[in-house]
């Protein structure tokens, strides 16, 4: 929780277990039980007490979702749950061994190879200066998102064509992967930072101006 309140020496060890799924202590290596994986929250910039997190640790993080304020009907259901005189039970859902099993199924799902060139063409887009790369990239990006991005996009894109009954993923899978995907692997110019701009509002100018077919 509030993974940017913690020091730069803590995010350090958190870099090294997200990448080596192992811990480091007195010079002996611990290696993590699979499945590990590591889920994270993070306060605005602007708050004090914030850090800004490594570009090397969000680049290990494979989606960034954005938490938008509850709705009305989401603020009664939390306050039904947390200020009523029933404690919330935390029940599991799915076993060690369902996790790992699931895992394998998401490789085995087919992408075809205009999929794939898709993929890799959108992931190019977020670099200033590459094909199929918008005006406003060229503007307002420093450096677009790196190769982790688009193994990130295609295996978010396999994931979404299990979750509607599919054996293999489409492009519109892809597109529906691409802003979590990406949006923390791009960093902003000082023009981007400067006009307020975000890395979603370029990347739906990279996803209508990349075609589907490679021409």
């Amino acid at each position: 929780d509030e993974v940017n309140r913690a020091t730069p020496k803590t995010q350090s060890a958190l870099l090294e277990v997200m990448q080596e799924h192992s811990v480091t202590v007195g010079g002996h290596t611990y290696k993590m039980e699979q499945p590990y994986f590591v889920l994270a929250t993070q306060n605005p910039l602007e708050m004090e007490g914030t850090y800004p997190l490594p570009e090397a640790q969000l680049d290990r993080f494979l989606f960034k979702l954005q938490v938008e304020f509850p709705s009305r009907d989401e603020l009664h259901a939390i306050l039904d749950r947390t200020t009523g005189a029933e404690s919330p039970e935390v029940k599991p859902v799915l076993d060690r061994e369902t996790i790992l099993k699931m895992r394998k199924v998401v490789r085995d799902v087919a992408v075809a190879r205009h999929v794939q060139d898709y993929a890799i063409r959108v992931l190019e887009a977020t670099h200033p200066g590459r094909p199929g790369s918008p005006d406003s990239v060229a503007r307002f990006v420093r450096f677009g998102a790196s190769p982790r991005g688009v193994q990130a996009t295609l295996l978010a894109a396999k994931i979404r064509a299990l979750f509607d009954g599919r054996f293999s993923a489409s492009i519109d899978d892809v597109r529906w992967a691409a802003k979590p995907a990406l949006r923390h692997r791009m960093i902003l110019n000082f023009e981007g930072e400067a006009e307020g701009v975000r890395t979603d509002q370029v990347l739906d100018d990279i996803l209508k101006s990349v075609p589907e077919t490679a021409k």
